[in-house]
């Protein structure tokens, strides 16, 4: 599936306001399938966000539950909305999954990482080395810069307008595992020290001496938006597949996870402290 053509918050925001609104009308699935002349399939992948329903269909849709003027309005126009093609569309080849589209209309990115540098804070050398590592495929070397671009394209998120918050934890096995040279790696502890000065950017490790502790199970993150009528979102990447965890019940699961690693993780301040000092021993 095309990131063009992938769930994002409007297109999340619409699907469950139709479902609410046909939910409120006692009408079934079935019945609104019927009366609007569609396959009931239609109706389920537009209430699921799995089809963006067009300014007509959503028309139909209000006409049909007998929706007030202003309400539809809002409506018919966040089905515009949902059709606008975000700046990551120019690289499609690259984001195959809705993560960057939820990603980009997110207020609160609460993270929390094992093995690497979090995308958002990696440096261009550093990423370099990630992606041609992990994706061995690519033998033609312009297909590893275009990968680059792109997740330098979408790390500007954290430096523009109204940009989200960054609350990372990242092990100290981030640090200690050395990713391409030395000079590599000492840039990208220095950028981390560099990104953590931003309001916008909070940086924590959780150090070995913790020993046992709630994140055991890997890496995962939270994605909170402005509109608090829009749920979170846990995301976790993995070589078998992306998930989305959208149910509440699930989403608290992550949530309180990422609390309890908070609680036994280093302050800000100790945390950059522990990254200056690996950062200094790349030099002995």
């Amino acid at each position: 599936m095309s990131i063009a053509h992938s769930p994002t918050v409007r297109l999340r925001r619409l699907a469950r306001e139709l479902r609410r609104m046909r939910e409120g009308t006692g009408i079934s699935p079935e019945g609104a399938a019927a009366q609007l002349g569609w396959s009931r399939s239609k109706v389920s992948r537009i209430e699921t966000g799995r089809t963006r329903a067009s300014p007509t269909d959503v028309a139909q849709i209000c006409d049909l539950y007998g929706t007030d003027s202003s309400t539809r309005a809002a409506l018919i126009q966040l089905a515009k909305e949902v059709r606008r093609r975000g700046w990551w569309t120019a690289y499609a080849d690259v984001f195959t999954g809705s993560y960057v589209g939820l990603e980009d209309e997110a207020a609160l990115i609460r993270q929390w990482e094992v093995q690497l540098v979090p995308g958002l804070l990696q440096t261009e050398d550093y990423a370099r080395t990630v992606i041609s590592t992990v994706r061995p495929e690519l033998h033609d070397p312009a297909d590893i810069d275009r990968r680059v671009m792109a997740r330098m394209a979408r790390r500007t998120l954290l430096s523009r307008a109204k940009a989200p918050h960054l609350h990372a934890v990242v092990d100290e096995g981030v640090l200690r595992r050395q990713i391409g040279s030395r000079e590599v790696m000492y840039g990208q502890l220095e950028a981390l020290i560099t990104a953590a000065r931003r309001p916008n950017v909070t940086i924590r490790l959780l150090p070995y001496s913790v020993g046992v502790h709630a994140g055991l199970e890997g890496a995962f993150t939270i994605l909170s938006f402005p509109d608090e009528l829009d749920p979170d979102v846990a995301y976790v990447e993995s070589t078998a597949g992306d998930v989305y965890v959208e149910s509440s019940e699930q989403v608290e699961r992550y949530t309180v996870a990422f609390e309890r690693i908070c609680d036994v993780a280093l302050s800000p301040e100790h945390s950059i402290g522990l990254i200056a000092d690996a950062k200094e021993q790349l030099h002995d």
